[in-house]
């Protein structure tokens, strides 16, 4: 069986790896890390979980053990997807490199670019970003990169996937020729994998499972419901989360339930925190401070329920998380597997829960077909039954009353009055000779409202208002010969 003390790290590493606990490595460790130290290029290919971070943190600091960083000129680079995940990478490289003198700045998106120009100014031996955060600082004259002597991309196939090709290619383009380039990622489709060629130069692939396998520790199960309403769907389906989150009772310590859409995540947080549920909602729309916070609660234990959009499906390293609900069956199958990898992490068990409706066939199908198995199927839990308000037709609001903070209620009452039977046929305007006296500014107002409206003539396609200045008359009542010639002369001055 291989130790780390047979992978040949830097003393200082192999100091902070004894205090964390490690003392042996996982497959993918094992196979990864002998290459990179040696200089290759390295594909990793390994199941979500199985430590792929540390194939690349320590020979990383283990070869920059030696050397000093220039100012705004990097030695190393490390591109994540997402800012959750940047930020796990540079805790990593924290614990690992403790012992040593390496520095590093970690750019991403919800931090001003003030305090990350101050650690890029200084020098840094390892610089951890996302690709966006990154050219932004380049393209502002605060960043080179042709000291780059290692570059890693991590999660490659999201990052290929999730459109980031253009900025990739360009960050490539930026750096030396010879640089060493270090590829992760669970899954790697054969399009994708077409692309990473042109990257990587002879690169020793390491690939420790199947493509696209689901670890052995997780029991998945599939629970299919068919709302009594097509447009009932998502408010069954949040009935039915509650009741299976009820029936796992106590083994539910902790648990991740995505949807697919931000608006979902949303949604589904305020329904359990309404029932009681300890929950929050994490996704790409809030602030970055308050998404920290949020998986900070998470980890401590202070939050049961995370509700995440993909955003939290890919690198996390959360280990003791004991569910995860898949309230939306994934549109991309690859994404199935990472989300269900955020539990029966680092040898535990965990339990992962997909609801699935008729129109989820065609997706349910993609994943069975990726995973090469069928999901074991699993019965509603007992007692359960759509409420009557799922059998009815759900409320209609305008959300722009909402938006306006409510001010179109008299609006609103307006479009509810009956129209009138006799008075419906639009009659002849008639313009009337002189303009009206405007009325009163509470009278003005009162019509604004809905309120005491007169009921006048109505002009076809207008509505029942006619703007006042078509009211107006414009007819002279002299000639135009007639008007004086000093106002002539006064528009020639």
């Amino acid at each position: 069986m291989t130790k780390f003390t047979d992978l040949n790290l830097d003393p200082n590493v192999m100091q902070a790896i004894a205090e964390a606990g490690y003392e042996a490595p996982t497959p993918i460790q094992a196979d990864a890390i002998p290459p990179a130290l040696e200089g290759r290029d390295v594909l990793g290919i390994a199941q979500t979980g199985t430590g792929k971070t540390a194939s690349f943190t320590l020979p990383m600091i283990t070869r920059l053990a030696h050397g000093r960083a220039r100012a705004r000129m990097p030695r190393s680079l490390v591109l994540a997807p997402t800012r959750e995940l940047a930020a796990q990478v540079a805790e990593n490289f924290d614990v690992y490199a403790k012992y040593t003198k390496l520095t590093k700045a970690l750019l991403i998106g919800g931090v001003s670019f003030g305090e990350q120009d101050k650690l890029i100014d200084r020098g840094v031996d390892v610089l951890i970003a996302t690709p966006g955060r990154l050219l932004d600082h380049f393209e502002r004259g605060k960043l080179l990169l042709t000291g780059v002597q290692i570059m890693v991309v991590d999660e490659a196939d999201r990052m290929l996937d999730m459109g980031f090709i253009p900025d990739i290619e360009r960050i490539f383009q930026l750096t030396p020729f010879n640089r060493q380039t270090l590829f992760f990622s669970a899954t790697m489709a054969p399009e994708i994998e077409r692309i990473t060629n042109t990257f990587l130069h002879a690169p020793a692939r390491v690939e420790v499972a199947r493509q696209a396998t689901t670890s052995e520790t997780i029991t998945q199960k599939l629970v299919q419901i068919t709302p009594p309403r097509r447009d009932q769907a998502a408010k069954v389906k949040r009935e039915l989360l509650r009741a299976l989150i009820r029936a796992e009772g106590e083994s539910c310590t902790n648990a991740i339930i995505f949807c697919n859409r931000k608006v979902d995540v949303d949604i589904v947080a305020k329904s359990l925190k309404t029932h009681g549920f300890n929950a929050a909602p994490i996704h790409g729309d809030l602030e970055q401070r308050q998404r920290m916070q949020t998986l900070d609660d998470f980890r401590e234990g202070k939050l049961q329920l995370l509700i995440a959009s993909d955003v939290a499906a890919r690198g996390l390293d959360i280990p003791a998380v004991s569910h995860v609900f898949n309230y939306d069956i994934p549109s991309h199958a690859e994404d199935y597997v990472h989300r269900i990898g955020r539990t029966g992490r680092a040898g535990r068990l965990g339990t992962a829960y997909s609801i699935a409706t008729p129109s989820d066939d065609k997706y349910l199908s993609q994943i069975e077909n990726l995973v090469k198995m069928q999901i074991p199927r699993a019965d509603l839990p007992e007692g359960f039954a759509p409420s009557e308000a799922a059998h009815r037709e759900p409320k209609k609001y305008d959300d722009r009353e909402e938006r306006r903070g409510g001010r179109g209620r008299g609006r609103e009452r307006e479009r509810r009055r009956p129209e009138p039977a006799a008075e419906a046929v639009a009659p002849v305007v008639e313009t009337p000779p002189h303009r009206e006296a405007p009325p009163h500014r509470e009278e003005r107002r009162e019509r604004h409202r809905g309120r005491d409206r007169d009921d006048g003539p109505v002009v076809i396609g207008m509505g029942d208002h006619v703007p006042d200045f078509l009211l107006r008359s414009f007819r002279t009542t002299k000639p135009v010969e007639e008007v004086p010639e000093e106002v002539g002369e006064t528009s020639e001055a």
